[in-house]
């Protein structure tokens, strides 16, 4: 059993002031960022930033399906952790400052599984997520 990573960033023409609040608010722009490989989207506690608790499905495949209970904290301005109580998921959004634009990168990891279905996931499931994610951000990049 392996680390699996997917990685996807991009950079968004507003401050990182304004894409900061925006990637924050769990509660009402979250769900506008949502792709369709997202259902059942819910906050249960909080809303913006750390403390809040928000569960959702993540359609990844048409057979997989994982039933995402995240809990976020931020351990710095701008990084926003959300870890999965259902599994070992761990997603991290940081917006950094690129000049008068703002840098977005979403980063997922989690305990692949051994054996051949191990190397399959290593495999393709990195692309896959990157993909969603990309979808994710280009509407981040239209509501700013």
């Amino acid at each position: 059993m392996g680390k699996v990573t997917a990685t996807a960033e991009r950079t968004i023409d507003a401050p990182v002031e304004r894409v900061r609040e925006l990637v924050a608010d769990y509660a009402e722009t979250r769900p506008k960022l949502l792709t369709e490989h997202y259902r059942d989207y819910e906050v249960s506690e909080g809303g913006v930033g750390a403390g809040t608790k928000a569960s959702w499905k993540l359609q990844a495949t048409s057979k997989r399906v994982r039933d995402v209970a995240a809990t976020v904290t931020e351990p710095s301005p701008g990084t926003f952790v959300e870890t999965d109580a259902n599994s070992s998921m761990v997603t991290t959004w940081t917006v950094t400052s690129s000049g008068e634009r703002s840098l977005v990168r979403i980063q997922t990891s989690w305990d692949g599984a051994g054996g051949i279905g191990g190397f399959f996931e290593k495999t393709f499931a990195p692309g896959g997520l990157k993909k969603i994610y990309d979808g994710v951000l280009g509407k981040l990049a239209e509501i700013v």
